[in-house]
């Protein structure tokens, strides 16, 4: 039912949204969508707690994640504000090892971003969401400045939040220890998903074979662990090639597209489900710890799946506009200009 209604929403954006370049207006007015959104399970009566993360909120019967949304929202806000700001953000100031790192007044967005990552990790106690925005952001800021030296002041201020994090949560400390040694504790979720993949061996138990309902969210957050007892590493590595398949195209039509505004969007829906995936994929395995993000299109819950289908129908569209004529884009940029506000400036 939920993949029903996330194609037909994915069809409903397609329709609305004739061209990607009009969410660009709205780039503050989606900030604040993002952030209220994220802000919601923080509410008394609606928020609901899961397992020490308040991620969810609940209206009656229906739950719902308005982080995945969010995401979404924060991508185009991103966008929007980077394409204005990536000449200023490209400057270099002082030289640390011959490595160029930019001028101190420039870090206020990448500071903010962190403080924001932080706040939601502090109150929410979900590593994962705080790794996806802030990920999210420091991608984009790369793709749109070009300056690898963001990419190394981000990883540095992922590593001290991490690390504050692990000090004050006792729930990420269980997970540490879990990636260390998954069965010095005895059975738990991550030796019960390594057991489980290891009986799937390299051509699986057969799908819907086996018995991967034994390890605890074997449906939604160790979907990933499931398919692969019943597929076995073919057909786990089968999957991870879909995924790689759709990131590439989406940053296929990253660089086909001819607009900054585009450029940016595709490039950071596409790095938020390479992002989610390799999160999953690694918990699972045991190359990082444990967090909690949904698998696309994959994990059980429809708000994953409307988010995800919405990520589709926007990289669509995007790669519909960078397909088009020269000349057909140009007249809807004329339109575009001169539907616009006219702005009266007052000469000195």
């Amino acid at each position: 039912m939920w993949s029903a209604l996330s194609v037909v929403f994915a069809i409903v954006v397609l329709v609305v949204l004739r061209d990607h370049r009009r969410l660009r207006r709205y780039t503050y007015t989606f900030m604040v969508g993002g952030v209220v959104l994220l802000l919601l399970p923080l509410l008394p009566f609606i928020g609901d707690p899961h397992y020490g993360s308040r991620i969810w909120i609940k209206l009656g019967p229906f739950s719902f994640q308005p982080g995945e949304i969010a995401k979404i929202l924060l991508a185009v806000f991103f966008a929007g504000y980077l394409v204005q700001k990536r000449d200023v953000l490209s400057l270099v100031g002082r030289r640390f090892l011959g490595f160029p790192l930019p001028r101190m007044r420039d870090l206020g967005p990448i500071l903010v971003a962190w403080a924001f990552s932080l706040a939601v990790l502090v109150f929410e106690k979900d590593l994962g969401s705080s790794l996806l925005f802030f990920g999210l952001f420091v991608a984009m800021l790369y793709v749109a400045t070009e300056r690898v030296s963001w990419i190394a002041i981000g990883l540095l201020m992922f590593v001290g939040g991490a690390y504050v994090a692990w000090l004050l949560f006792p729930h990420l400390q269980q997970r540490v220890q879990l990636w260390l040694d998954p069965f010095a504790t005895g059975i738990n979720q991550v030796s019960m998903g390594l057991m489980g993949m290891a009986s799937g061996g390299l051509f699986g138990t057969g799908l819907g074979s086996g018995h991967p309902e034994i390890t605890p969210f074997a449906k939604s957050d160790y979907i990933v662990a499931s398919l692969a007892e019943e597929l076995g590493l073919f057909g786990l590595f089968a999957i991870l090639l879909m995924f790689v398949l759709i990131v590439e195209r989406g940053l296929r039509t990253a660089i086909g597209v001819r607009d900054g505004f585009g450029k940016l969007l595709a490039a950071g829906l596409a790095f938020s489900v390479a992002l989610q995936v390799f999160v999953v994929a690694g918990g699972i395995t045991r190359v990082i710890p444990l967090t909690g993000l949904t698998t696309p299109f994959m994990s059980a819950g429809g708000s994953s799946l409307i988010a995800n289908w919405t990520v589709i129908a926007l990289l669509l569209r995007i790669s519909d506009q960078a397909r088009r004529p020269l000349a057909e884009v140009d007249e809807e940029e004329q339109a575009a200009a001169g539907a616009a506000a006219t702005q009266v400036v007052k000469l000195r």
